[in-house]
């Protein structure tokens, strides 16, 4: 049987000191596997739930205390150096903050051009600008209104998209995409996500969508996947976990999703303004 494309397997991760046993236990003995198809799976749940402990786990970037993180049925602690480096290049990231995540004293050019030269994809600086201008314009970017421009001379929806580019451009098989329209405005966030469905539509790259938006979930996931507390306590089909959802935190925060009939009275009293 083909292994899973990445898995956390009984994953616990506990920070704290132990002598005064004051250990908060991030995951607890959480398990989650993400097929070979491409596919979208929406993690959701409230601030501290372990959603974002769960992402630094899919991307190596902090080790599970007990359990173990596989790629291709490997374990990550176990692989070599070449099979550590594919897996980097195939499991890429787009961040919640499209501010913090580029070196403002460089143009958006070398956050493109360096990871495609750092991992021998391209051989020639001609070669890899071919590329990047075919990425840029796949997440709906014009490559001339991009490439050469500051971080700051850019809105945070191109910056988002621009990370989108460099993930495709990699040729990610898996994009962990924690939180990635929470900080850019409302009238970006479709365009954003359009931007990632169609990586898998068109592209067969997996997603890891982490939100605390139900709506956003519901629309683009294949499967969505509810936190609390470190625990996973529902997953499924979004048609079953939404419109039946079996456990008592999937239901609160399904009931918390505004009403979209602006005829229903949401209980605000009308408040005079100050003069």
């Amino acid at each position: 049987m083909e292994p899973p494309l990445i898995e956390i397997r009984a994953a616990t991760v506990a920070f704290g000191a132990h002598r005064d046993k004051t250990v908060k236990l991030a995951l607890n003995a959480v398990s989650l596997a993400l097929p070979q198809t491409p596919s979208i799976t929406a993690i959701v749940g409230e601030s501290g739930s372990g959603k974002t402990t769960m992402t630094r786990l899919m991307l190596g970037l902090l080790k599970p205390t007990q359990g173990a993180v596989l790629y291709q049925g490997h374990d990550l602690q176990q692989m070599d150096r070449a099979a550590f480096a594919q897996y980097r290049r195939e499991v890429q990231a787009v961040f919640q903050d499209p501010y913090s995540v580029y070196n403002p004293f460089y143009k958006v050019d070398r956050s493109l051009l360096l990871p495609l030269q750092r991992f021998g994809l391209v051989k020639t600086r001609e070669e890899a600008y071919e590329q990047i201008h075919q990425c840029l314009q796949a997440v709906g970017l014009r490559p001339a209104d991009t490439l050469g421009r500051y971080p700051h001379q850019l809105s945070g929806g191109q910056r988002q998209r621009v990370m989108i580019a460099r993930a495709l451009s990699l040729k990610a098989r898996v994009i962990v995409a924690d939180e990635p329209v929470s900080m850019v405005d409302a009238s970006l966030r479709a365009t954003i996500l359009e931007s990632l469905y169609r990586l898998k539509t068109e592209q067969q790259v997996s997603l890891l969508y982490v939100t605390h938006d139900l709506t956003t979930a519901y629309q683009i996931a294949d499967r969505i996947v509810v936190m609390y507390n470190g625990q996973i306590v529902e997953e499924g089909e979004p048609e079953s976990v939404i419109h039946a959802p079996k456990h008592a935190y999937t239901r609160a925060l399904v009931a918390a999703v505004p009403p979209p009939d602006p005829n229903i009275d949401w209980g605000l009293e009308a408040k005079a303004l100050p003069r």
